[in-house]
């Protein structure tokens, strides 16, 4: 079953995505608030991060950032969201994808399974 961590801290959001995902057949771990994101990409190893610009802990951009810099994580599949269009910032910095908040279930669903297409190859 494929392993999607979650990097956003509003908790109905959270919530909804769990949900969502859980329904799809993917399996869901969160990045709690005390957590460093690099230790839980690590130790988690999961197949696609849905990483939100704006968390508790910090700017999404620059964990990005720090994620590319490690080579262990480059095969990570990363899925940045905002409700501000950030769009060309976060792929600059890495990003595979980016979605634009509010979006459609069919919007993360498509995206996710592209990351897992082509971590496949």
């Amino acid at each position: 079953m494929p392993k999607i961590m979650l990097a956003e801290d509003d908790a109905t959001m959270l919530s909804l995505l769990r949900t969502l995902l859980k329904i799809e057949g993917f399996e869901t771990v969160t990045l709690n608030e005390q957590e460093n994101v690099l230790d839980a990409l690590t130790r988690e190893q999961p197949d696609v991060l849905l990483l939100d610009v704006h968390l508790t802990q910090g700017n999404g951009l620059d964990f990005l950032r720090e994620i590319r810099s490690e080579p262990n994580l480059l095969k990570v599949f990363i899925i940045m969201q905002s409700g501000m269009n950030l769009a060309p910032e976060c792929l600059a910095a890495g990003a595979n994808i980016f979605l634009l908040k509010p979006y459609m279930p069919d919007a993360l669903t498509n995206a996710i399974k592209s990351g897992l297409n082509q971590n496949k190859s």
